[in-house]
């Protein structure tokens, strides 16, 4: 069997993908779904972070029309990563596969604060470590924590999951005729503002010479595909 062409991953993840076919909040099936296909590729003994929005239950962007201030906002937002952080966790460990889950917020109760080097042990002896909380700051973004977290546990590549098969010159969703890019560098992605992630996030990557792969997480066996090295998505980098 070949080996991964990947050694320690970071999993974006946005909440928004939690929801299935609902409107709000969890659907179990796909909890169940990204959890097997996350232990997939821990079966290949590649090292897994991930990072989870919480779009789903609250968005700390929206707090200003509900008349409630952006960093209370934001905040909220970093409790919403955390509920579905739990849950990601209880699914992966329900198939009895070791994670941790740690918080840029201290919450010792439910999660291990974030700490750079027992992260990096936790990824060492195999086990799937989960970053909620985002950057445990407001104004940033949990693709800036992603990003962040990548560069941080030293990954070989950040993996963005979306519904749709990479990067588009246009929204796919509204446009049967978008272009779908193979390849990207980091200026194409700032210069056409592609919207892959926001600038911060982007720009991070950028300067630490971080490749990207943008894909469908929604594909049985996608996600191991990618790490194996096959031409799924649309890779990004410098």
């Amino acid at each position: 069997m070949n080996e991964p062409k990947y050694k320690r991953i970071l999993l974006k993840l946005s909440g928004e993908s939690l929801m299935g076919s609902r409107g709000f909040g969890i659907d179990p099936e796909v909890l169940n779904f990204f959890a097997d296909e996350i232990i997939k590729v821990k079966k290949l003994d590649v090292q897994i972070g991930i990072v989870i929005g919480g779009g789903n239950i609250y968005r700390g962007l929206s707090a200003g029309k509900q008349g409630i201030d952006r960093v209370t906002g934001d905040q909220m937002g970093m409790l919403a990563t955390m509920i579905n952080s739990l849950a990601l966790q209880n699914a992966i460990e329900a198939k009895k596969v070791y994670t941790r889950l740690m918080s840029a917020i201290k919450m010792e109760e439910i999660a291990e604060p974030y700490i750079r080097r027992r992260a990096i042990r936790h990824l060492e002896k195999g086990r799937v470590v989960i970053f909620g909380a985002g950057t445990g700051h407001p104004y940033f973004s949990t693709d800036t924590a992603a990003s962040l977290r990548a560069v941080e546990i030293e990954a070989d590549v950040i993996i963005k999951g979306t519904r749709v098969q990479g990067v588009y010159d246009s929204d796919p969703e509204k446009n049967p005729n978008a272009l779908m890019f193979d390849k990207l560098n980091y200026l194409d992605v700032l210069q056409k503002n592609l919207r892959v992630m926001d600038l911060t996030a982007v720009s991070l990557c950028q300067e630490n010479n971080l490749p990207m792969v943008v894909f469908n997480m929604d594909v049985p066996d996608n996600l191991v595909k990618l790490v194996m090295g096959e031409n799924i998505g649309t890779e990004i980098k410098n």
